[in-house]
This record gives C-alpha cells, structure tokens and sequence, in this order.
C-alpha cells in the first residue's frame, strides 16, 4: 500500500463533527459555485468580444461605403460644375458677336431697369417710379449682358451643387442605413 492510502485507511474511523461535515460541504458548494461563475464570465466575455468584433466589421463596411459615395459623388459633380462654368465663358465669349458696338450705342439701359435689377438682387423693394428713371444709367449693354451671363452661369453651378450635395447625402443614408429617405426619390438632374 502507498502512503496515500495508508493514510487514508487510517482515516477510516474518525468521526468528524457535524459543523466540520456542513463547512466542509459549504466549502466545496462555494468552490462550484465560483468554477460556474468564472465559467460563466468567460462565456459572456466572448459573447462581448464577438459582438464587438462583429460590431467593427460593420463599421469597417460602413466607412468603405461612405467612402465610394463620397468619390462617386465628387467625380460627378465635379465634372458637372466644371462644365457649367466652361459653358458660360463660352457665352460670355460670344458676347461681343450678339452685342455689337454699334447696338450699345443704340440701345440705352434706362436707371429704371438698373434700379429693377438691384431690387431683385438685393430683395428690397424697389419703390415707387421717378421721373429720372426713365433717363439713361450709362451702363453699357454689352457690360450688362456679361453681368447676367456670369450670374446666370454661378446659379446654374450652384444648382448642380445643391443636387450634388442631396445626392451625397442620400448616397451616406444608403451607406449607414440601407436606404434613403423618401425625398431622396425627388432627385433629378438635367444633364445626367
């Protein structure tokens, strides 16, 4: 016989006491309780860290698509807007052929028409008529024409913007929440 069981042979016929009997049970529940709870621990702790991870793949798609949205847009646009403003110097270009000296000196603008124009730029009222605006403003018409295509030209780009800026904004909802709202269906533009 070993020494391991001839010790335990000898414990053969002891009596242990009652209060050692349930501390030594207490114990040993306590110890299972523990192993459980640490088991326990472990098995949420990798619960967490799959959500996590799973969490930041999303994440990863998200920024990924975003980030197409954002290239695609600007691509677009760009080019748009680029083209707007080429177009308007080629009219602008064009203006001296469609406004010839001869017709500045011929046609006047009256300071009634510029007080008109001013109005509608600033937003105020333009007020009640005077006698002088029927007298010439000594803008020429060809300085005009120029004016209102560079304008025309600035706001034509400006929409192109704005539609732009909607459709990148539409493309992150996409990107972020599988869909857009339903005014992104609004969206139109001339020159696609």
């Amino acid at each position: 016989m070993t020494a391991l069981a001839a010790r335990l042979a000898g414990l053969k016929g002891v009596t242990l006491p009652a209060y050692a009997k349930w501390a030594a049970a207490a114990a040993l529940m306590a110890a299972a309780y523990g192993v459980g709870r640490l088991h326990e621990a472990r098995r949420g702790a990798d619960a967490m860290i799959a959500y996590q991870a799973k969490q930041t793949a999303q994440g990863v798609r998200i920024v990924e698509r975003q980030g197409k949205v954002v290239t695609v847009t600007e691509t677009k646009y760009r080019d748009r807007i680029q083209t707007v403003y080429v177009k308007g110097e080629e009219i602008e270009k064009s203006i001296p052929v469609y406004v010839q000296p001869a017709d500045v000196g011929r046609f006047a603008v009256n300071a009634g028409f510029v007080r008109v124009l001013a109005a509608g730029w600033t937003g105020e009222a333009v007020g009640p008529a005077r006698d002088s605006d029927r007298e010439p403003a000594g803008v020429p018409l060809d300085d005009i024409a120029a004016t209102e295509v560079h304008n025309a030209t600035s706001c034509r780009a400006w929409r192109k913007q704005v539609i732009g800026w909607r459709e990148f904004y539409a493309g992150q909802q996409v990107a972020i929440n599988g869909q857009a709202g339903t005014w992104a269906d609004s969206l139109e533009d001339d020159d696609e």
